[in-house]
């Protein structure tokens, strides 16, 4: 039995069978995401917030699951939040 789905598996036999074929503008598309993504890691601003001690020491449990420093944890949350990524559920 396998582990992909039916359009994962018609990709993995499309490039086994040679049918793939690169996109005429693979170039530009991976310059436009390295642009992005340069940008968006890109860290030339500093921030100080207060926090209550409980929120810090949680902050620092989840990013210590997520294998990330907090910081970083934090930077993460607020881009998706601004970017509207970030949702709360209920």
């Amino acid at each position: 039995m396998s582990d992909y789905d039916q359009e994962e598996q018609e990709i993995i036999d499309a490039y086994d069978a040679d049918g793939l074929k690169r996109s005429t503008d693979a170039d530009e598309i991976g310059e436009r995401h390295a642009r992005y993504a340069d940008a968006m890691l890109r860290k030339d601003a500093r921030i100080n917030i207060r926090l209550s001690t409980k929120d810090l020491r949680a902050l620092q449990k989840r990013a210590i699951a997520e294998g990330m420093p907090y910081q970083t944890l934090v930077a993460s949350v607020l881009h998706k939040f601004v970017e509207g990524r970030l949702h709360e559920d209920r």
